[in-house]
């Protein structure tokens, strides 16, 4: 629309998310929503294009607090691909900034259903320290959110 500088970026985006721009376009699900340059809901489909990012797909069931994840997210966490991954575990491989900021913003979505980004530090179980770009979203059942889910990437 002439004239509605909202509806044109500023800036360019960065090269990870030119590539999750372009994946959207070839394919989703539930949809990939971006606002004034952020990811703010995930529904990517899984594809041979999404591990080339190397980023994966998660969600968290609240009922339960049961985690599940795409292979790429076991890799970014040390963890072998497979295991049952148990929440408290993967919360413990956060670096300590990381986790109280992560834990603030999850708490926020699940009370108000609003989505976050965060980039946060990981110790993984396989030794170092790495950084991954974690994305999530409610998602509500009949009105109450009952899931959280998303994508992580690694940076």
């Amino acid at each position: 629309m002439p004239g509605n500088s909202l509806l044109k970026p500023t800036l360019d985006p960065p090269p990870v998310l030119s590539k999750l721009m372009a994946y959207r376009e070839r394919r989703y699900t539930e949809g990939l929503v971006i606002e004034h340059g952020a990811l703010v809901a995930i529904g990517l489909a899984l594809d041979p294009g999404l591990p080339a990012l190397r980023a994966g797909r998660w969600q968290c069931d609240l009922r339960t607090q049961a985690l599940t994840w795409s292979g790429p997210i076991y890799d970014l966490f040390g963890l072998p691909r497979g295991i049952c991954p148990v929440r408290a575990t993967a919360v413990s491989l956060y670096c300590e900034h990381s986790r109280a900021i992560m834990e603030r913003l999850r708490s926020n979505a699940i009370r108000h259903g609003q989505a976050f980004l965060l980039d946060a530090e990981l110790q993984p179980n396989d030794g170092g320290r790495r950084w991954m770009r974690l994305v999530a979203a409610p998602v509500r059942e009949d009105g109450p959110i009952v899931k959280l889910k998303g994508l992580k990437m690694a940076l």
